[in-house]
């Protein structure tokens, strides 16, 4: 075994075959508690455990670990799912030129093998397909898409796989499914699970279709009209802390993208801290009240605008109370500085949780769905009591595009696979922001790219909100709240845990300067070999 720095709160365990990970993941499933370890995540040949630094350290863990035998595991066999497949992607040709063989015979492999799912991880629903004599082991594209449709089947390195939901992704496309992969509305929203045996068919060749209709949510009709969105800005969503340990169902935590000033907003409010407030990227909402009561504003820097049913305007300030009455029209002005602002009301939104969360994820598509204009919000009602707070500010000086922000980071798990002027280069030059950037992660972009050491692909491994992953075109991707829970390219480095909220909030065309801490180095375990 090695053991990998991740975070200042997660170890990377990598071992040297599946079956060993899932021998692994076993054992590690009964010591949870035992071990103060909060989530596994377990990929191709590693598994990425976060775990509470107050209560263990990394050291720790590595010992503990290493004394394990894990010389036995297998994949358990699950049912059998057919998928039926339009084979009409569009890297199917360099699929069968990569391999010297037709495209003809890249179908038939696929469609002729069973698959069996290894694990799952990427996206929920997402699951990682074997196969022991398909033959299809290709890498992945160079620079990953921005945008790749749900339902398209594809393969990268030894697996293959179907896309859940529309996403970023960098494997190779060679057709698409009806089968919805992934429905929330289902009792088991996921179809894979591991262990599931997967057999893929040409619809060109067969008459049956395999197609699994989607469940229908009933839409509810709320007659509580508290509030009318007029404007919802770039993009407002329902966020709160988050969906923290869904990992076994492939979904990443998600949540606010700057907790502190979620939980300033519910302070001054006298909230619970993880209620439910709205996320406002680049200002631009504007609402209705439609009774009286009590909202706060925090995070990104912008101007409130109150006009009341007469007509007369003013302004009010960030991070205190601020009374409204029935018939006024609240606005958040242009973002003077950061990124989003939360905007909170006293007892809170009237919001069912998904999953644990009523927080919207991006990438997974889980949770209430984004806030559009004309929707109505229901405020909880309430006889709270609870004091609010009137000495509440900033925890972070909120960045504006031009300015320079350094973020210090761990470097590992996979530093190692950088020449050593790549690393240098990660630290020293400057990375600009780039509009191709959101919640899932900062795509920047720098003078020179990054330069590998190791250029084999990487057997896909798990990832954490603030790693650097660095695709084949050497220009850094900063994941954040709604990334990936698994990914295929180098992750050189992670932005330390107590710097995520400022990395949520830094705008466009701004530069970001990584700092590490420290030196790459292993955590060493017992010596004791059970591998």
């Amino acid at each position: 075994m090695r053991f990998l720095p991740v975070n200042i709160d997660a170890i990377m365990v990598e071992l040297s075959s599946l079956e060993q990970t899932m021998a692994l993941t076993d054992q590690l499933q009964n010591n949870l508690v035992f071990w103060k370890i909060e989530e596994i995540i377990p990929a191709a040949r590693t598994v990425l455990i976060r775990f509470n630094p107050i209560l263990t350290d990394a050291d720790t863990l590595a010992k503990n670990i290493s004394a394990l035998d894990i010389k036995s595991g297998s994949i358990p066999s699950g049912e059998l799912i057919t998928i039926s497949v339009n084979y009409n992607g569009e890297d199917l040709a360099y699929v069968a030129d990569h391999l010297g063989i037709t495209v003809n015979e890249v179908i038939t492999r696929h469609t002729n093998n069973e698959y069996q799912v290894a694990f799952c991880g990427f996206a929920p629903g997402f699951a990682y397909m074997v196969s022991n004599h398909a033959q299809l082991n290709v890498p992945r594209r160079q620079s990953p898409r921005v945008r790749i449709p749900a339902g398209s089947v594809a393969l990268a390195g030894e697996f293959s796989s179907v896309y859940p939901q529309a996403s970023p992704g960098g494997w190779q496309l060679i057709g698409i499914t009806e089968s919805a992969v992934w429905d929330i509305n289902r009792d088991n929203p996921a179809l894979f699970k591991p262990g599931s045996r997967v057999h893929f068919v040409d619809v060109t060749k067969s008459s049956k279709k395999y197609h699994l209709p989607t469940i229908k949510k009933e839409e509810k009709n709320n007659s509580q009209q508290d509030i009318k969105v007029l404007a919802t800005g770039l993009q407002t969503l329902f966020q709160d802390n988050g969906r923290i340990g869904q990992a076994a169902l492939g979904i990443s935590e998600s949540g606010a993208m700057d907790k502190s000033a979620l939980h300033s907003a519910n302070r001054v409010l006298g909230n619970p801290i993880n209620e439910v407030a709205l996320e406002i990227t680049q200002g631009g909402f504007k609402a209705q009240i439609n009774r009286s009561m009590l909202i706060a504003v925090t995070g990104a820097v912008c101007d409130i605008n109150i006009t009341t049913l007469l007509g007369e305007k003013y302004t009010a300030p960030m991070y205190q109370p601020i009374l409204l009455e029935k018939g006024d029209t609240v606005e958040l002005g242009n973002i003077k500085c950061g990124v989003r602002s939360y905007l909170a009301v006293r007892g809170g939104f009237q919001v069912s949780p998904i999953l644990t969360s009523c927080s919207f994820d991006t990438l997974a598509q889980v949770g209430p769905p984004p806030i559009t204009i004309g929707q109505t919000l229901a405020v909880k009602s309430t006889n709270m009591k609870a004091s609010v707070s009137l000495n509440e500010s900033p925890a972070i000086n909120y960045p504006c595009s031009g300015d320079v922000v350094v973020l210090d980071i761990v470097l590992g798990p996979r530093t190692d696979w950088f020449t050593p002027n790549a690393i240098k280069l990660l630290t020293e030059q400057l990375w600009r922001v780039t509009p191709a950037s959101n919640r899932i992660g900062l795509r920047l972009s720098g003078d020179i790219s990054l330069t590998r050491d190791k250029l084999q692909e990487l057997p896909s491994e798990g990832t954490c909100i603030g790693a650097i992953q660095i695709p084949a075109n050497g220009q850094p991707v900063l994941f954040l709240n709604d990334h990936p829970l698994t990914g295929g390219y180098p992750i050189i480095g992670a932005v330390c845990k107590y710097h995520l909220d400022l990395s949520g909030q830094i705008p466009v065309n701004a530069k970001i300067k990584f700092n590490p801490v420290g030196i790459f180095k292993e955590f060493e375990g017992s010596h004791t070999d059970h591998v």
